[in-house]
């Protein structure tokens, strides 16, 4: 469908293209309101952690040395946390560390066991105000991501330092409903624009897809189908165009059939009619030629010129008689079960004496046993020779190959000649009624040059085919197909077609 469809194919591409923009758009967005929440979160720890320094410092110098580390800083803190409490616009915001290094490497944290970051301990440790999102573990075991901000402290108490962790739920719970109303806004977008995409491409296509099917039945013989014509666009033009090639294509056809009828009749009347005249002919020229002792010698070379001429003439007509019948549709098979071995045979024994008079040798290669098929022998073995005649005619006296193979569905025989052969492109043309290669060629077999057009519609009348291939000054090969029985439809010839090359 992607290649056969121009409305698929453009509704794909505006498909993947929206779905391309939307994507980038989105990820725009999100990295937007990301940054823009970041920076949010970022600006309150960085406010709170200054008046966390502070609340500390002051409860630090507030608590004497006289007590444990570890009860001081959880003094700190629980003023921190109280200080966090009271202030009910960030409570439950952040929550509230204190580590202490000592000089041995230990670290002291309230709440006890509380992990910092070591990175991040390493940062404030040098005296910076740093922050860092992690990973925190709670107390349930389970874990969440929160925004880490530490600054160390002046006390009595050294390496202070003070940490806020902020948890990140929230933003990431704003995050998901943007992802969600993003995606769903998306695919809402795509899915419209492909509806409107469709919408619009129908108009376009509907006609198209009209024409094609319209063009279509005309080439079936439905000579008054016509487009629809709606509106004044450009398809409404289109569609007059295409009526109107239409109606002057009907009109050509029409005037072509009535030539071609007037011309089949015209030679089917005009072969009917000369066969009187002929006849009447013939028996006064065999009445002639009947006691040439007693024709004076010039009188008796026009008689013998008289009848020749007589015979091709009749030839001829005969010819015409064949492809009128044709041409009506009117001729048919005299179906028999043959054997096209003695069909080849009657073939030949009707041309050796040419054979002979031009010193052709004539070389068979077909199977001993009967190759049987159901056909009209008359046909065939005119249409074989005419095969052999043209052969050796134009085999320069060159040996003529007949070949003859079997198949189950089909039967072929190929004659090879290695003569004056055929020029590239004329494999069709020979089949042409009174077509010649070189017309000023002497033809010993006299021919009419209907020949192969009727050997052609006789091949056919069986359902078969003749086909023609060859190379100039090489020769020229005409394989003969058959099917076993007249219209059955067979897989590939015995035979292959090769022209010659030696």
């Amino acid at each position: 469908m992607w290649r056969t469809s121009l409305q698929i194919r453009v509704i794909g591409l505006i498909f993947v293209a929206s779905a391309v923009v939307m994507f980038i758009l989105g990820m725009t967005l999100i990295s937007v309101v990301t940054s823009r929440l970041v920076d949010s979160k970022l600006d309150i720890a960085t406010s709170e952690i200054d008046r966390a320094r502070a609340t500390v410092e002051q409860q630090i110098d507030a608590t004497g040395t006289s007590t444990t580390l570890q009860v001081r800083i959880n003094s700190a803190r629980a003023s921190l946390t109280q200080r966090s409490t009271q202030a009910s616009e960030v409570a439950a915001v952040y929550e509230p560390v204190i580590v202490v290094e000592g000089q041995d490497g230990s670290v002291t944290t309230s709440p006890e066991g509380y992990r910092i970051p070591e990175r991040l301990r390493r940062f404030v440790g040098e005296g910076q105000v740093s922050y860092q999102f992690a990973t925190i573990d709670r107390a349930d075991g389970s874990t969440y991501n929160a925004l880490v901000i530490g600054t160390p402290t002046d006390t009595d108490i050294p390496n202070l330092q003070v940490y806020l962790v902020l948890s990140m739920e929230a933003e990431e719970s704003t995050l998901a409903l943007v992802r969600g109303l993003l995606s769903a806004a998306g695919v809402v977008v795509v899915v419209l624009l492909v509806g409107i995409a469709w919408l619009a491409t129908q108009q376009v296509t509907a006609p198209v897809r009209s024409a094609a099917r319209i063009a279509q039945r005309l080439a079936a013989g439905h000579l008054r189908e016509r487009m629809v014509v709606d509106g004044e666009d450009e398809m409404a033009r289109l569609a007059l165009s295409f009526n109107d090639m239409a109606e002057k294509l009907s009109s050509q056809i029409h005037q072509l059939e009535e030539y071609g009828d007037l011309q089949r009749q015209f030679t089917s009347d005009v072969s009917h009619e000369l066969r009187t005249p002929l006849t009447t002919v013939r028996m006064a020229a065999d009445l002639i030629a009947a006691d040439p002792d007693s024709l004076a010698p010039h009188t008796r070379r026009a008689s013998e010129l008289m009848v020749r001429e007589l015979d091709r003439f009749e030839e001829l007509l005969g010819d015409l008689l064949e492809i009128s019948r044709h041409d009506a549709g009117v001729a048919d098979l005299s179906e028999t079960r043959i054997d096209l071995g003695s069909c080849v045979r009657n073939s030949w024994q009707a041309v050796e004496h040419l054979a002979k008079e031009l010193d052709v040798e004539i070389r068979f290669d077909t199977p001993d046993e009967p190759v049987y098929m159901i056909g009209d022998s008359r046909r065939i073995e005119r249409v074989l020779r005419n095969l052999l005649a043209n052969a050796i005619d134009h085999s320069e006296g060159n040996p003529v190959v007949i070949e003859m193979a079997a198949a189950e569905d089909a039967v072929a025989i190929t004659v090879t000649d290695h003569g004056v052969g055929l020029r590239q492109g004329q494999e069709e043309l020979v089949f042409n009624r009174f077509w010649r290669a070189d017309a000023s060629r002497k033809r010993h077999s006299g021919g009419t040059g209907l020949g192969l057009a009727i050997a052609r519609e006789d091949v056919e009348l069986h359902g078969g085919q003749l086909e023609a291939a060859g190379s100039l000054g090489v020769g020229s090969q005409f394989r003969l197909t058959l099917p076993r029985e007249p219209g059955v439809i067979y897989l590939s010839s015995p035979l292959d077609l090769e022209a010659p090359t030696t």
